[in-house]
């Protein structure tokens, strides 16, 4: 990707309903090469598709929770089940399959801490295949607005020695 195609990227990620002679403008190039690099990126996978950002809050689920889940058995069916069934749940914001003595965070969403409690005692808790379930109040969430590009391989390998 070069600077053109990230320059796209980071205009589409703050406004994705911006028309494509806007988004050539705010990048400096002709709206037929916007729309061809546009293209471009989701051909390759890039751009993976269009979504609202919604505030939560305004939709009556302003207590955010991520809820740690260990599974035994530990098999890929197991954690594949556990997963795509959180996933499916409304509450659901996302789901993590994780390393370490932790299987997966599920990120949810409620209307309240009396909601949230009854939805891990009495639909998460309740698996017999979850053998620990721990819950953490979200405080804050701060979403980036966009993916920023990492430091490229050389500026990576020039870092500092604390030794």
């Amino acid at each position: 990707m070069d600077a053109v195609d990230q320059a796209i990227l980071r205009r589409l990620q703050r406004d994705g309903r911006q028309t494509n002679r806007e988004l050539a403008d705010a990048v400096g190039i002709a709206p037929s090469t916007a729309l061809e690099r546009t293209r471009a990126l989701r051909s390759r996978g890039v751009i993976t598709g269009f979504h609202a950002a919604v505030d939560l809050e305004r939709l009556d689920r302003g207590v955010q929770a991520l809820i740690s889940i260990r599974i035994r058995p530990q098999s890929r069916e197991a954690i594949e089940s556990a997963r795509d069934s959180m996933a499916a749940m409304p509450e659901s914001v996302g789901v993590f399959v994780v390393t370490g003595n932790e299987d997966l965070f599920v990120h949810v969403a409620v209307p309240s801490t009396a909601y949230l409690r009854d939805f891990v005692l009495d639909r998460v808790a309740r698996r017999k295949e979850f053998v620990d379930v721990r819950t953490l109040v979200v405080f804050d969430y701060v979403q980036p607005v966009e993916q920023a590009e990492l430091p490229s391989s050389e500026r990576r390998e020039k870092r500092t020695s604390y030794s």
